[in-house]
C-alpha cells in the first residue's frame, strides 16, 4: 500500500492536479468575487426553486424585462448551469441545523461550497487539459509542466481562480477544444473531436464572442495543416471530416442558446445585448443611438493595451516574454507552435478590437481587462514551456530576461489576491486617472500590513459608502479573514479556518517541491536513455 502510495505521488499528472486543487482551496474568499457571478449564482438558483431570477428590488440597477414583464438577467446560460449542481448541494447544506444560526451571513454557506467547488474543479481540470495539450505539442514533461504552472500561477488565471467570473471557465474549454480537436487531427480519434467540439460548442452558452475562440480553433488546425505542407486533396478531406463532426455539436449549442433566449424574451434571433441596451435607453434617453457601443475606438483599443489600469501587458507579462522569444526563435519553432501563437495573437487582436468601443470596455470591476484577458493568458503561458526548450539557443541573457519576467508575474497574481478588486476603483475617485492599479495594489499591501492606510492617504469616503463592500476591502482577501473581520462565524470556526489554511499552504509547497523533484528526475532518465 505504501509502495502504491509513493508511486502515485511520483506522477506528474497526479501532481500536477492536487497543485490545482490546493492552489485554489488556499485562495478561496468565500465569496463569488463578483456582483455579475452572484446574479448568476441567483438565476441557477431560480432554475430548480420558486425564487425569480432577479429580484425586484434589484431593477433598475439590475435586470431587463422579457416575456410577461418578468425581469431576467441579461447573460448567457453557461456559467449558471455550472454552478448548479454546486448551489443545489450548498442550499442543502445551509439548510442544515448545524448552520441554523449562521443561514443568510457573510459570507453564505452555500456562497462557500459553490466558490470552493466550482473553482477547485475548474482549476484541477485545467491543468490536467493544459498539461496534455503541451505534451500534444512535443514538450517534454519538465516543459509542459512548467507550463501549467505559468498558467496556474503567472497569468490573470490566479486572480480568476478566486474571483469567480466566467472567465477561467471559457478558458477552460477553449483549452480542452484546442487539446482533444489536435489531438484527433494527429490521431484521427474521432472522440477527441467530439469532445473538442462539445468543449468549444459549451463556451458558445456562456458568451456569444467566444465563436472567436472556436473560429481560432478551426485557424489552429487549419495553419498546423497549412505549415506541415499537406497536400491539397489531403488537407480538404481532413477539413471536411471535421465539419461533418464539429459544424452539428455547434449548431446544435446554437439551438440552446437560442431556445433559452426565446424564453426569456421571445425572440430567436436577438442576443440579450439587445434587450439590455434596449431597457438603458428607455430608463436613460440621454444614452446614444449606439450604445453599448459608444466608445471611441482607439480608446478601447490603445487603452487594451497601454492604460496604466488595465493593460495586458502589465497584468500578464508574460505576454511580452512571448513575444521577444517568437522574435528571436521563429525559425526554430515547430509548425504546431508556429500555428498556435498565431492564432492566439489573432484571437487576442480580436477581442480586443471587438470590446474596443464596449460601453465598459475595461471589463469595469476587474482586475486587469477580463473580456480579453483569457486570450491574453493563452497566448502567455507558452512562454514558459518555449524558453525552457530554447534556453540554449536564447542564450543567458534572454534566459535571465525570462526568470525575471516569470517572478514579476509571480508576484503580480500573489499580490491580486490580497484585497477585493474594488478597492483600487474606489481609491482612484479620488486619485483620479490614470492610476498604475498594480503599483497601488503593492502599495495597499504594505499600507494595509503596516496599519498605514490612513496615514498614506489610501482610506476615502466613496470606501465607506457601502457598509458590506468597506468591510471586505479591508482586510486579507481569503476566508479565515474575512470571517473574523465580518465578525458572524463562532471563533473556533475561524481558528479551525486558519489551520487548514495554513495545512494547506504548506502541503502546496510540498506538492511543488515533489514536482520538481519528479520531472528533474524524469529529464535525467530521458538524457541518460
Amino acid at each position: 500500500m505504501s509502495g502504491g502510495s509513493c508511486a502515485w505521488l511520483r506522477d506528474p499528472v497526479v501532481l500536477l492536479a492536487l497543485i490545482a486543487a490546493f492552489a485554489a482551496f488556499v485562495v478561496q474568499s468565500g465569496e463569488l468575487g463578483s456582483a455579475d457571478t452572484m446574479h448568476r449564482l441567483q438565476t441557477a438558483h431560480s432554475f430548480w426553486t420558486s425564487e425569480p431570477p432577479v429580484s425586484p428590488q434589484e431593477y433598475p440597477e439590475f435586470g431587463v424585462h422579457g416575456r410577461g414583464g418578468k425581469l431576467f438577467d441579461w447573460y448567457g446560460i453557461g456559467q449558471p448551469l455550472l454552478m448548479l449542481p454546486a448551489d443545489i448541494v450548498g442550499t442543502y447544506i445551509e439548510r442544515l441545523p448545524a448552520f441554523a444560526d449562521y443561514d443568510g451571513n457573510d459570507p453564505s454557506v452555500r456562497n462557500i461550497v459553490v466558490s470552493y467547488s466550482t473553482n477547485i474543479l475548474l482549476s484541477v481540470l485545467t491543468a490536467l487539459v493544459c498539461f496534455r495539450f503541451l505534451l500534444l505539442l512535443r514538450f517534454s514533461t519538465r516543459q509542459a509542466a512548467g507550463g501549467v504552472l505559468a498558467l496556474l500561477f503567472c497569468t490573470t488565471h490566479l486572480h480568476y481562480t478566486q474571483n469567480m467570473m466566467e472567465n477561467n471557465y471559457i478558458l477552460l474549454l477553449t483549452l480542452a477544444g484546442l487539446a482533444f480537436q489536435y489531438d484527433w487531427m494527429r490521431t484521427g480519434s474521432r472522440q477527441a473531436l467530439l469532445v473538442g467540439s462539445v468543449a468549444l460548442g459549451l463556451n458558445l452558452l456562456t458568451r456569444l464572442t467566444t465563436s472567436l475562440d472556436l473560429l481560432a480553433a478551426i485557424f489552429f488546425l487549419f495553419l498546423v495543416l497549412w505549415f506541415e505542407r499537406v497536400p491539397g486533396r489531403a488537407l480538404w478531406a481532413r477539413l471536411l471530416e471535421y465539419a461533418k463532426t464539429a459544424l452539428p455539436i455547434y449548431a446544435a449549442f446554437v439551438v440552446v442558446d437560442r431556445l433559452y433566449q426565446y424564453y426569456r424574451f421571445g425572440s430567436f434571433f436577438n442576443t440579450y445585448l439587445h434587450y439590455f441596451a434596449v431597457e438603458r435607453r428607455l430608463l436613460d434617453p440621454s444614452l446614444p443611438p449606439n450604445y453599448p457601443f459608444e466608445t471611441p475606438f482607439r480608446v478601447g483599443f490603445l487603452g487594451a493595451l497601454f492604460a496604466p489600469e488595465k493593460s495586458i501587458f502589465l497584468f500578464d507579462p508574460l505576454l511580452v516574454l512571448t513575444i521577444v522569444i517568437a522574435a528571436l526563435a521563429w525559425k526554430r519553432f515547430r509548425p504546431e507552435i508556429r500555428a498556435y501563437l498565431i492564432a492566439l495573437f489573432l484571437l487576442l487582436l480580436a477581442y480586443i478590437c471587438f470590446y474596443a468601443k464596449y460601453t465598459v470596455w475595461s471589463g469595469d470591476f476587474a482586475w486587469g481587462d477580463r473580456y480579453v484577458s483569457t486570450a491574453a493568458e493563452l497566448a502567455a503561458f507558452i512562454s514558459v514551456p518555449l524558453l525552457l526548450r530554447h534556453r540554449v539557443q536564447l542564450g543567458n541573457l534572454i534566459w535571465t530576461i525570462g526568470v525575471g519576467l516569470i517572478a514579476i508575474s509571480t508576484l503580480i497574481q500573489l499580490a491580486s489576491l490580497a484585497f477585493w478588486l474594488p478597492l483600487e476603483i474606489y481609491q482612484m475617485e479620488t486619485l483620479g486617472h490614470p492610476t498604475l492599479v498594480i503599483a497601488l495594489r503593492f502599495k495597499n499591501i504594505i499600507a494595509f500590513a503596516l496599519g498605514k492606510m490612513d496615514a498614506w492617504g489610501l482610506k476615502n469616503y466613496a470606501m465607506s459608502q457601502d457598509p458590506w463592500d468597506y468591510i471586505h476591502i479591508t482586510t486579507w482577501n481569503v476566508l479565515p479573514f474575512v470571517l473574523r473581520r465580518v465578525g458572524e462565524a463562532p471563533g473556533w470556526v475561524v481558528k479551525v479556518c486558519f489551520a487548514l489554511l495554513i495545512a494547506g499552504v504548506a502541503l502546496l509547497s510540498w506538492l511543488l517541491w515533489s514536482l520538481c523533484q519528479v520531472v528533474d528526475t524524469s529529464e535525467s532518465h530521458s538524457a541518460t536513455d
